[in-house]
Formats: structure tokens, C-alpha cells, sequence
């Protein structure tokens, strides 16, 4: 199987972008290689410090090995939103294949110091293990939020991303770019979207030249992750709307059985609504791909 490196180096040759969807159970997980398996698309699975506390880390990594042994689907790794060294490097002897060691919320030179630290410590443990780093603002919290949060602040500008990339050897960059974590209610009803500043995106890649990562993917236009993927991105991170597909289609199911206590006869109408969920975000990031 191909690196991840190599598929990133891919995905910038084919002006495309790879799919990167958080997993907190085994529906979710056999829903997301399911999608990617159907299209033949290589994915990345995500895992939060709190998804990974919940499900444990090492068994999300043979999960994920078995997974992708048995399916042929090119499956990843990664550890999201890592937010000390002793958490990176837990993922990183696990066997995880990038990590997002994320410091945005601290000042930028002490984000730096402490990224190119782990980036050493990091490549130690685990030579080809891809580290990502964060700068900028676009909240916190993969959830459904009450108000619309104001994305114009904590943009990342280009001279801090280049600055950052350089002082600290990340492999990664995830900007602030007008993302957001989380969705508003008005988004999760199809109302409004979020829309990004393309021309940021392009003035960063330009300036880094490294693999970019688009947090807060979850309720964007559709327009938008298309010039956004045109413009450098190349990995897009859907968590939200696999949770509210989640959630909703449990209440259905459960409504349609009532009287069922056999969670494998509840949940097959779950697995198969995050599917297309996470189908439908594959065909858009691999819209080129697919057509050639």
C-alpha cells in the first residue's frame, strides 16, 4: 500500500483532495471504509483526543490495520487535534500514520517552539509519521453550535504560515481560512454555509508549499470546497455531519424498533446513513479523479 505521503503527492498532481472523517465507534468506522472502499478511494480515519480516550488508542489502530488488511481499501490514521507531547507520542508508537499536534491556542512563538520539539521527539519513535500543525482560530468543538460564530478573526496570513512551516519542519499545515469546527443549527437545516477565502488558501500554499488540511469542513458550499481543493487543499476534515447523521438516523431507527435491545439489528440504518453521508463528501473532494 502507498504511503500517505504519496498519496498527498497524488492528490496535488490530480487536483483533488482526500477525505479525512473522525470515527468514535465501530459504525462509524465500518461506515467511512465502507464509502471509501465503494468509490476506491483512499481515506483518512480521524481521532480526536476525546474519540481516542473513548475507544482506546491501540485498539483504534488494530481496528483500523484489521480494516484495511481485510478490505484492500488505502486507510489511514491520524490522531486529531493532539494537544501535548505525551498524547502525540502514545499515537505515534501506536502506529498512527500523522498526527495533528495542535498548539493554535497558544502564541505563535511558543506554538512554534513546542511543534518543532515534537516534530524531532515525534520522528524519532516513528520515522514516516506525517505532523501536522495548526495556526489560526476556527474554534473548538465538533458539535452543533447555538450562534454563528464569527470567522473572519484569527485568519492565518501567509507570512505567518510560511514562518511556522519553516521554524518548526511540520509536514502539514492546517490554516485558518475562514473554517469553522462545528456547525450552526441554520447549517445543519441546509439555511446557510460556510464560505471560505479562496484567495487566502491560494497565497498560503504559495508560500508553504506543503500539504494543506482543511479543518471544519462540515457544512461548507460546495462551490467552495471545490476552488478550495483548486487553490492547494489537500485534505478536507468532516466530523459534524457524520455526528448529526449519526444521531439522527439512531432516533429513527430506535422509533421504527422500540422494543429491539440487539444493538446489530439497530444499527445497520445508522452505518448505512453516515455511508452516504460519507459517500457523497468523496465524490465532491475526488470530483476529478472520478470523472477520468
Amino acid at each position: 500500500m502507498q504511503s500517505l505521503r504519496e498519496v498527498l503527492q497524488q492528490t496535488q498532481q490530480h487536483g483533488v483532495a482526500i477525505g479525512h472523517f473522525n470515527i468514535s465507534d465501530l459504525a462509524l468506522l465500518k461506515a467511512v471504509v465502507a464509502a471509501a472502499g465503494e468509490l476506491d478511494l483512499p481515506v483518512i480515519v480521524g481521532a480526536s483526543q476525546g474519540e481516542r480516550d473513548f475507544m482506546g488508542v491501540h485498539e483504534i489502530a488494530a481496528l483500523v490495520k484489521s480494516l484495511r488488511e481485510e478490505s484492500g481499501v488505502p486507510i489511514f490514521l491520524n490522531a486529531d487535534h493532539t494537544h501535548s507531547l505525551a498524547k502525540a507520542e502514545e499515537t505515534a508508537k501506536a502506529g498512527f500514520d500523522a498526527v495533528v499536534f495542535d498548539l493554535s491556542a497558544l502564541p505563535l512563538e511558543e506554538n512554534v517552539r513546542q511543534t518543532k520539539e515534537a516534530v524531532v521527539s515525534l520522528k524519532s519513535i516513528h520515522p514516516s509519521i506525517l505532523i501536522e500543525g495548526e495556526i489560526g482560530d476556527i474554534g473548538t468543538g465538533s458539535e452543533v453550535h447555538e450562534t454563528t460564530i464569527d470567522l473572519s478573526k484569527g485568519l492565518t496570513t501567509p507570512e505567518e504560515a510560511k514562518q511556522f512551516v519553516e521554524a518548526t519542519g511540520i509536514d502539514i499545515l492546517a490554516p485558518a481560512v475562514g473554517n469553522m469546527h462545528g456547525m450552526s443549527g441554520s447549517m445543519v437545516r441546509g439555511e446557510t454555509r460556510k464560505h471560505l477565502d479562496i484567495k487566502r488558501i491560494a497565497e498560503i500554499k504559495k508560500a508553504t508549499g506543503v500539504p494543506l488540511t482543511l479543518h471544519g469542513g462540515s457544512g461548507t458550499d460546495d462551490e467552495d470546497f471545490r476552488k478550495a481543493i483548486a487553490a492547494g487543499i489537500n485534505i478536507v476534515h468532516i466530523n459534524t455531519e457524520l455526528r448529526v447523521a449519526w444521531r439522527e438516523s439512531l432516533e429513527a431507527s430506535l422509533a421504527e424498533k422500540p422494543g429491539e435491545v440487539v444493538p446489530y439489528k439497530v444499527l445497520p440504518p445508522v452505518i448505512e446513513a453516515v455511508k452516504e453521508v460519507a459517500l457523497s463528501r468523496l465524490r465532491l473532494f475526488n470530483g476529478a479523479r472520478l470523472a477520468a
